[in-house]
């Protein structure tokens, strides 16, 4: 039980990424006040919780009720996975990231009010993108029984609790660790991701195949 915690636990945390959100969010937040922005990432963190939460509950269902088998969606989720973990490594997925920041700062700059960022962009697609939604649903597709699914949920909240303490302590953050250590984290979580890809398409070959 506790390898199944620890497993979906760094898959969770490895994909959301916390540490990557972090400087994101700070730049967002940049003319916020301190309990503004405090109050906006709970909300995001909230609501993201919500999202995949329901995904991982009613996710294969929604699989059935479209005619996907949950072997397909193993091998399409691997492929994205490591889609994203090539763009982690080579900070294609950084790049994005703030382009969408300067996209909403921006839009904040043509009006006196700050904008509440915690449902978009952070919540979705930041934080409850498709690569966490994939990730959930392949994770309760393994489970077995309601131990291991309590287990994963379990996971999931911790990685929320990290993420929304990330967020918090973004901008102090950025300050202690610098931009370089930042990208030399998300490069060594991108190599972690694309090796969880790959598990996750050799388990979908291999199901199919046997």
């Amino acid at each position: 039980m506790l390898a199944l915690f620890l497993s979906a636990f760094v898959t969770l945390f490895v994909v959301i990424d916390p540490p990557g959100c972090a400087p994101i969010y700070a730049g967002l937040v940049s003319e916020a006040t301190s309990r503004q922005a405090a109050v906006m990432a709970l909300r995001a963190c909230l609501i993201a919780t919500a999202i995949l939460i329901v995904f991982a509950l009613f996710g294969e269902n929604l699989l059935g009720a479209l005619h996907i088998e949950l072997n397909s969606f193993r091998l399409a989720g691997g492929i994205m996975l490591f889609l994203i973990a090539l763009d982690m490594v080579f900070e294609k997925r950084t790049q994005r990231r703030e382009e969408r920041v300067e996209k909403v700062r921006a839009h904040n700059a043509q009006t006196p009010e700050v904008d509440d960022v915690s449902v978009f962009p952070m919540a979705m697609p930041m934080i409850a993108g498709p690569g966490s939604i994939a990730t959930i649903m392949l994770l309760m597709g393994r489970a077995e029984g309601t131990e291991q699914t309590l287990a994963i949920f379990a996971a999931l909240g911790a990685v929320m609790v990290l993420t929304l303490a990330a967020l918090i302590a973004a901008k102090p953050l950025m300050r202690l660790l610098g931009a370089q250590v930042e990208a030399v984290i998300t490069r060594l979580l991108g190599v972690l991701l694309a090796a969880l890809a790959a598990q996750y398409v050799i388990d979908g070959v291999k199901a199919v195949l046997g």
